[in-house]
């Protein structure tokens, strides 16, 4: 949740919300497959958006009886951050999504933060139901009465339960079950799960400057266990948005710990940055992983997007071991500038869902982000070159045989030994605007500029510099792997060990392409790229 309450926007009630509980119930689903309006402008044609109004950090992802749950940050009366609710959505495929009603609503509690979601497999709760079991949202009241009253003690963690499929939720009589009885401000974010070798419920949330650990037998029963991170990782900002969760290292049977925290402000690149964790849960107490170093480029911090527009993401509880993958979203804005960038009838989207893979490399134990298979689904037209010689600029556009805002490209160049040339792709349109992103082998580092790139005048910050990451891997191939949208540029770089995510906002879609490299030629050892069809279709 963002970490400074806005008063403007203060004047909404918790009367108001819950007739408007009674307004928005009545209403039905909506699948997006069948709404015209997701042609306007700047609106993504395959991220997931809300249907209307404001929204940010992902909340409650569980996968149940062959759904990904996707709730969310949500206030559905402005297209600004305002008294917070649990707009819900569900997928089959994480590709195409369905609008559901509000699941949780502002109460007598206070409003509803951020949280998570678990499947009671073993009804440790008793909130089952014919045999069936519940699914439980653990959240974050917040009292705005409280906090105007200059108390500290305003936040503090609850829970409810379906018997549905999340459909309807029933709020937990015996709230709030973790009191904020330390009366610490930002206390809050609660990420749960089943540890099967201490055999409880874990809850990790945020407090501040550090993460707390509580376990309990049924939901409702909480003790604490540690704190953690005072003395670790970076704290230029409020601590947000933790998870913490079990990784197996690819090509081995090791066992490690991640642990995601997010942090407004402080990220690597200005306003939001979520960093990462390796190490080892013992049931009470995280410790991090003696080969993991939380220094990168001299900071104290390793980042797990080192562009400006991937905050406060976690990853989906309860995805079968049948298919074994840990799952991860987050929220494709920034605090800097999420509430004025420039849209009307909604806000904000969410970052392409991507799987999280845990590698040994010489740095220590990594993770790479990968985009889920699942968004091959979308592809239609291609294009497949090969062994192509690039100095100054190769136009794409003929080449492909297709012009569209709505593109995947692979591309894997060649660098010669020493070289200091300057590569990439540029995106652009008639009216002059243009994105570009590539690498620099002269500072070896990869870079996303959108500065030219279409509306910038509504934040100074938006546009005033080239974003940059430092390449960790140490090969003579670059493997680049981009996905286009509308108003966004997402880049996988080196299988994912370096992940970028931009938005922008040109202002006419972007459809001419062009390759480039400039101080030297390259090898184009490999071009794929695929024309995506919409997720969303009139």
């Amino acid at each position: 949740m963002k970490n400074l309450v806005l008063g403007l926007l203060l004047f909404s009630t918790i009367l108001s919300a819950c007739q408007q509980k009674a307004e928005d119930t009545a209403g039905h689903a909506t699948n997006m497959a069948n709404t015209a309006y997701y042609t306007e402008p700047h609106r993504p044609q395959y991220h997931f958006t809300p249907e209307k109004m404001w929204m940010n950090d992902p909340n409650g992802l569980v996968f149940f009886e062959g759904e990904y749950h996707l709730f969310y940050q949500h206030y559905p009366k402005a297209n600004v951050w305002g008294p917070m609710h649990w707009g819900h959505a569900v997928s089959r495929d994480l590709v195409h999504w369905e609008h559901l009603p509000i699941a949780l609503y502002p109460d007598s509690l206070g409003l509803i933060f951020s949280g998570s979601a678990v499947v009671d497999w073993n009804y440790t709760s008793g909130f089952g139901d014919n045999g069936k079991p519940s699914l439980v949202a653990i959240f974050t009241h917040h009292l705005m009465e409280g906090e105007k009253a200059g108390r500290t003690d305003y936040q503090y963690q609850s829970i409810a339960f379906s018997n549905d499929r999340g459909r309807t939720w029933t709020k937990y009589k015996g709230n709030p079950v973790i009191p904020n009885t330390q009366k610490i401000k930002d206390f809050r974010d609660p990420k749960v799960f089943w540890d099967r070798d201490s055999k409880q419920w874990v809850m990790v949330f945020a407090a501040y400057d550090h993460v707390k650990l509580w376990g309990s037998p049924d939901l409702k029963n909480w003790k604490h266990l540690s704190d953690w991170g005072k003395e670790w990782g970076t704290h230029g900002g409020v601590w947000e948005c933790p998870d913490l969760f079990p990784m197996t290292v690819e090509g081995t049977g090791e066992k490690k710990w991640v642990l995601l925290q997010s942090l407004n402000p402080g990220g690597v690149n200005g306003g939001s940055g979520t960093q990462y964790f390796v190490g080892n849960f013992d049931g009470k107490n995280f410790k991090l992983d003696p080969g993991f170093s939380p220094s990168v480029a001299g900071g104290k911090a390793v980042w797990l997007d080192w562009g400006p527009d991937n905050y406060a993401g976690v990853t989906w509880s309860d995805v079968p071991k049948t298919d074994g993958r840990r799952l991860f979203i987050g929220w494709m804005s920034n605090w800097l500038y999420g509430m004025v960038v420039p849209t009307e009838a909604w806000r904000s989207a969410m970052t392409l869902p991507r799987q999280l893979i845990l590698k040994k490399t010489t740095t220590g134990p990594s993770l790479f982000s990968q985009p889920v298979k699942e968004l091959e689904t979308l592809r239609s037209k291609s294009y497949a070159g090969e062994n192509q010689a690039l100095e100054g600029e190769m136009d794409l556009t003929d080449k492909l045989g297709f012009s569209s805002p709505l593109i995947e490209i692979k591309l894997e160049f060649e660098l010669p030994e020493g070289t200091k040339t300057d590569v990439g792709i540029a995106l652009s349109n008639i009216k002059g605007e243009e994105y570009r992103v590539g690498f620099d082998a002269a500072k070896n580092e990869f870079y996303s500029d959108r500065t030219k790139a279409g509306k910038a005048d509504f934040s100074d910050k938006f546009a005033a510099k080239r974003y940059t990451a430092p390449r960790v891997a140490n090969s003579k191939t670059l493997r680049l792997h981009l996905f286009f949208d509308v108003a966004s540029c997402e880049l996988f770089a080196d299988d994912g060990g370096v992940v970028m995510t931009n938005i922008f906002f040109p202002t006419e879609d972007f459809s001419q392409y062009r390759l480039y490299s400039t101080m030297g030629q390259v090898k184009v050892t490999r071009l794929s790229a695929y024309q995506l069809t919409r997720a969303f279709s009139q």
